[in-house]
């Protein structure tokens, strides 16, 4: 049964759709058999997979409209793909009269989990109901953070979010790990975040740390991963280091 990762942080702008996808396709390049789920209505992780996120079946058809989870999965050679679009903004208020409304993804899924090794959820940059969906239906979390001050109160306040999605509908998530994004080795900053995460959640702090770089950046507006777009970058780099850390991976933390 594949490992279900949910990718969060109620903080935008921290890396976190880009480290799903490229982790992803890092993944796909080792050959294993990966699926990304993109929670997000904003679609950015469907379109940074290279798929058309207007054209077919999505996320929002599979939690509301009953369409099967299969149908809707789109194959890329960088990864099978759930796609999302602005559809699913309306997902949010549909749920809420739904019967356990907030295990529908966990229900959707069920019957595709054995298919992958690794299925990884892109969730929006806020706890609302598609954010509680994804948790609820994980296994484990991986964090993805930059290196700046208001990261670390987002961790703060996705840690609590966790305690909360453990006590009512998920007791054995866990912390995947914290991934440092957009670091920029030039600011004392950066180093100083870096050891106050490493001080508060030791081993789950993974030892690759994604550099700011301009080919991660433009990657997405060419409808690829960086891996795709300019293999020797040190973008590329640093997230096929972070696939092979990925799968020697061990120190799942409670929170």
């Amino acid at each position: 049964m594949g490992r279900v990762v949910c990718f969060a942080n109620q903080k935008g702008g921290v890396g976190k759709t880009t480290t799903c996808v490229n982790l992803c396709a890092a993944i796909k390049d080792k050959r294993r058999k990966i699926l990304l789920i993109d929670a997000d209505p904003q679609g950015n992780a469907t379109t940074g997979m290279g798929v058309n996120k207007h054209n077919g079946l999505t996320l929002y058809d599979v939690l509301i409209r009953g369409a099967a989870v299969g149908d809707a999965i789109v194959q890329t050679k960088y990864g099978d793909v759930l796609p999302s679009n602005l559809d699913l903004t309306g997902a949010a208020v549909e749920l809420v009269d739904m019967p356990d409304r907030e295990l529908t993804l966990k229900r959707a899924i069920a019957p595709i989990r054995e298919q992958y090794e690794y299925i990884f959820i892109d969730c929006p940059p806020s706890l609302g109901l598609l954010t509680l969906n994804a948790l609820a239906a994980a296994d484990t979390v991986l964090i993805p953070m930059q290196c700046e001050y208001y990261a670390m109160e987002g961790l703060a306040d996705l840690t609590t979010s966790m305690r909360l999605i453990r006590s009512r509908f998920n007791p054995s998530l866990k912390i995947e790990g914290i991934v440092l994004t957009m670091y920029d080795r030039r600011l004392t900053f950066s180093t100083q975040v870096a050891k106050e995460v490493e001080k508060y959640f030791g081993k789950a702090l993974y030892r690759t740390i994604v550099p700011r770089n301009v080919r991660i950046a433009e990657a997405p507006s060419h409808g690829k991963p960086v891996s795709a777009y300019s293999r020797l970058s040190r973008g590329a780099e640093a997230y096929d280091c972070l696939a092979i850390e990925f799968f020697k991976h061990n120190h799942t933390v409670d929170v």
